[in-house]
């Protein structure tokens, strides 16, 4: 009787704290805005009810949220077609007398009702936040990122670009309607964008932002004098990396440029091996001209968003060398559009990746020699920085090993925006290929989707003499086709991941994170991950990588206080004498199937208010499961919770499962199972409970249905499969 009072008190203290989906945001539209400026924008999402506060990384910016639209439900739906029925009966009747405020409120529901007929298929974007950002004459160009909170939590970061350039706008795809609208909604200058429609005027230079609906094509005309070297960049795939339910997994724009007459002159739907599109026109007459935009195979949706930089404005293309070594001057050859000159020069100081005027460039401290063509001798270790100047070219390069030596051959282009898709090979004196690797995956370069680069790791079967042949697998080549060529002793290291970058967790609870070690030259060892100088009462629980593996679910447990602000989280990573701080990350899915780490700013927490009654587990100790074998495991019950607590395994590893959980007075019995043919001696990782109790409650359809209430996630518990 006992415990089923206190399950009985246990499901009425959560009864009104039913589970709520995570807030997401799919899209912002303008996706970016120019410094000096205020302006409105709209974020597209689901679960933002109730949303009371945005946030946009990077100084100088103010973001205030106007107004939450809930989507309208077919309910309220077909209550305004009956409003709409009986006012058009009502001027059916005596149309001379109808009431022009009758009429006015017959336009706002056809209005409203033709929206609805188009709302969003996908109810990851369905919910609308308007907002207004204000940013301020010097705050920083470049990328950022938004955040939306609501009561239940933050939302994932979307990218929000902030620019130097005039800005121009299309209406917001939630206030167009549908062709055949009535001619007062047309007047508002609301425009059907499924329906040929004129070219907005647009004065160069300038920044257009748009969002491609289905079957549309946006134009801009603007007017350009002779000589002039125009450079159009649309950015599309760079502000949505990737959408889940879209095929080829993003918005793939196309941009097509039109003369007076209407030909097409330029066209571009993508840009060397990157999805978004570039073109270049020197211009050989005054006049118009127009800019067209689509998707290649005419999708369309609120989240295909774009932003297009038009005018004679600077672009590169390519520079060499791609890299230099740390310390040291480098000169670096630039190519590319209306560039003020052709070569700078650069001392970088500490290893990393660098820019130079938006090409990335990596810094290393190896010691760097240039490709000169002639089966050149190498020292190892060193990095080549050479060109494949032509198609059909290979590099050569000459090393001399021993017996028993381990050779690393690296190549890294595409990684740094070359076109280069590389294959590497290993020969002996006598030509006999004793390696190749073409492709190898870096999950690090998660906004990469083929994975040009090579690598390979040999060890040398005797003394002599070994060539490395560099070469395009493409048989492609030219004055863009840069790379660096690492050939070393293996440099064993890692770099750590972590996803999500925005969790939110409730005050004193625990919250699963994912860890993901990306291993270089072949290291293995195991990682120590824990938080670097964390404000008071943060706690993460699991924190080993065991060795060899590629990544581990942690839990990381946040302050009894509730934290209004999000606060960042840095996570670093200790393996021997390695030492690296994480990066923020999100997994994100391509076109069903495909998952990618994509970068992200900063771990960004969010601490909701606790629960009620407050529940905070305890740790439990590291387990240790012999293969076939079980193991029982004592839960304490926290203080205020009893009844018929359950317990039930987050994202188990395969071959671990739970066998029994038994409640009783002070805490809940857990037996755990490893499977023989599945759980290996060797195994090792986390093992991450979830708590909740069942109530019965009645459906709107009037049947007694059993649902779960979550009482939290208990911190992270190391596991470790032994022989039995």
């Amino acid at each position: 009787m006992r415990l089923l009072a206190l399950a009985v008190l246990a499901a009425a203290a959560f009864a009104q704290q039913q589970p709520q989906p995570a807030p997401h945001t799919g899209y912002v539209y303008p996706a970016g805005g120019r410094q000096g400026t205020t302006f409105e924008v709209l974020v597209g999402g689901q679960a933002l009810n109730g949303v009371n506060n945005a946030y946009l990384s990077g100084p100088g910016a103010t973001v205030r949220v106007i107004e939450y639209e809930r989507p309208m439900t077919n309910a309220q739906a077909n209550d305004l077609r009956e409003q709409m029925q009986e006012l058009q009966k009502k001027r059916q009747a005596d149309p001379a007398k109808f009431p022009a405020a009758d009429m006015e409120k017959l336009l706002e529901i056809r209005e409203k009702l033709l929206k609805f007929q188009r709302r969003p298929m996908n109810p990851a974007i369905a919910e609308t936040v308007r907002i207004e950002i204000a940013l301020a004459a010097d705050a920083a160009s470049g990328r950022r990122e938004l955040r939306l909170a609501t009561p239940n939590g933050m939302t994932n970061p979307v990218v929000f670009m902030v620019g130097t350039l005039p800005e121009w706008s299309r209406k917001s795809a939630e206030a167009i309607t549908a062709p055949g609208a009535a001619k007062p909604a047309q007047a508002r200058n609301i425009t059907p964008s499924t329906s040929p429609t004129a070219p907005a005027e647009v004065t160069l230079p300038v920044v257009v932002n748009g969002q491609i609906m289905p079957g549309a094509v946006d134009g801009y005309r603007f007017s350009a004098t002779k000589g002039q070297r125009l450079v159009v960049e649309a950015c599309a795939r760079e502000l949505i990396p990737y959408i889940s339910d879209a095929v080829p997994g993003w918005f793939q724009a196309t941009l097509a440029l039109r003369d007076a007459a209407g030909r097409e002159v330029q066209y571009a739907d993508h840009y060397t091996f990157r999805p978004d599109p570039v073109l270049y026109y020197e211009i050989p007459a005054d006049g118009p001209y127009t800019l067209e935009i689509k998707d290649s195979i005419y999708r369309g949706r609120e989240d295909f968003v774009y932003r297009i930089t038009v005018g004679e404005l600077p672009f590169v293309t390519s520079i060499f060398p791609l890299g230099g070594k740390a310390g040291a001057r480098a000169t670096i050859d630039v190519a590319g559009w209306n560039l003020p000159s052709s070569r700078v020069t650069k001392t970088y100081k500490t290893a990393g990746i660098e820019s130079i005027d938006g090409a990335p460039f990596a810094v290393d401290t190896l010691p760097e020699i240039l490709e000169n063509g002639t089966k050149q001798k190498l020292k190892l270790p060193t990095i080549v920085n050479g060109r494949i100047d032509r198609p059909g070219e290979q590099d050569v390069y000459r090393i001399d090993g021993k017996a028993g030596e381990e050779v690393v051959a690296e190549i890294v282009a595409r990684r740094l925006g070359s076109p280069l898709d590389s294959i590497v090979r290993l020969t002996d004196a006598k030509g006999k290929q004793l390696a190749v690797n073409d492709d190898t995956e870096d999950k690090a370069s998660g906004l990469l989707t083929h994975h040009a680069d090579s690598h390979l790791q040999f060890k040398l079967p005797a003394n002599g003499t070994y060539y490395v042949t560099v070469a395009d697998s493409q048989h492609q080549g030219g004055p863009a086709y840069g790379y660096r060529l690492r050939v070393s002793r293996p440099r064993p290291d890692f770099e750590l991941r972590v996803t999500p970058s925005g969790i939110n967790a409730r005050s004193g609870s625990s919250t699963p994170v994912t860890v993901y070690a990306i291993r270089r030259d072949g290291f293995d060892g195991e990682i120590a991950v824990r938080l670097k100088e964390a404000p008071s009462g943060f706690k993460l629980d699991g924190g080993i990588i065991p060795a060899g593996q590629s990544s581990v679910r942690m839990t990381l447990t946040a302050p009894q206080a509730h934290i209004e602000s999000p606060t960042e989280l840095v996570f670093e990573g200790h393996a021997g004498d390695l030492h690296h701080l994480a990066g923020a990350a999100d997994d994100m899915m391509q076109a069903f199937y495909y998952h990618h780490l994509t970068p992200a700013t900063a771990v960004v927490v969010r601490v909701l208010g606790p629960q009620r009654p407050p529940v905070t587990w305890k740790a439990v100790s590291a387990l240790k499961l012999a293969a076939g074998g079980v193991v029982t495991v004592q839960i304490p019950m926290p203080p205020r919770l009893g009844g018929d607590v359950k317990i039930t395994l987050n994202d188990p590893p395969e071959g671990i499962s739970i066998q029994s959980v038994t409640p009783g007075r002070d805490g809940v019995s857990v037996v755990l199972r490893a499977d023989p043919a599945k759980a290996k001696p060797g195994m090792k990782g986390n093992l991450i409970l979830d708590a909740f109790v069942e109530r019965t409650v009645t459906n709107p359809q009037n049947k007694q249905v059993t649902r779960r209430q979550p009482l939290g996630t208990l911190p992270a518990a190391p596991y470790e499969i032994v022989a039995p």
